[in-house]
């Protein structure tokens, strides 16, 4: 009977270290996402500060990043939004990797950061996003998702990983073009 008694006791006594709950979110860059989508979501936004603020974000997640306190999907997700504000290609692709590894850790939402994120990528490096996540606005031109290889992906993965079909996003393009040129015509004087 101790014999039995014995292993059963060690094992409630390890049980506790197998049984670990979930890691919880980094609280600072739960603080820093939130600053990150203020910073978007305000009123009218100075575009110098915008750069030296965001700058400063993507400092303080590349160091909680290889300090290795970024666990869990919800901040590789928040880290991927931060890096893609970014303003270099090699912003965009650790933000692509960042978002993947939030899915990879069964986080569905971050599909869509995942292709933004490519897409984004995609484009500063002179190829064509596949997704249909960018849109550039030039007076001169109007808006554009160009480059943009149409043809690469189906609507059904478009719309898996949370984006629009093609046709849906002709209607967005056609908005967004009408929406940024009124905000850019002169403006009738008194």
């Amino acid at each position: 009977m101790k014999a039995i008694l014995l292993p059963l006791a060690l094992v409630c006594i390890a049980a506790p270290a197998f049984a670990q709950s979930p890691a919880a979110d980094n609280p600072e860059m739960s603080e820093i996402y939130a600053a990150d989508q203020a910073a978007r979501n305000g009123g009218a936004v100075d575009p110098q500060e915008l750069m030296r603020t965001d700058t400063e974000r993507r400092r303080h997640v590349r160091e909680l990043f290889e300090q290795g306190v970024l666990t869990t999907a919800r901040d590789f997700q928040a880290a991927a939004f931060v890096f893609q504000h970014g303003g270099v290609p090699e912003d965009y692709l650790l933000a692509h990797v960042l978002a993947v590894r939030a899915v990879a850790l069964g986080l569905q939402d971050a599909e869509w950061i995942a292709a933004a994120t490519l897409d984004r990528y995609l484009q500063a490096t002179g190829k064509s996003q596949v997704y249909g996540t960018q849109y550039k606005f030039a007076p001169e031109t109007g808006t554009t998702m160009e480059p943009y290889d149409r043809a690469l992906l189906t609507d059904a993965v478009r719309v898996a990983a949370g984006t629009h079909t093609l046709a849906e996003q002709e209607t967005r393009l056609g908005e967004m073009d009408q929406r940024l040129r009124a905000l850019v015509a002169p403006q009738p004087t008194p």
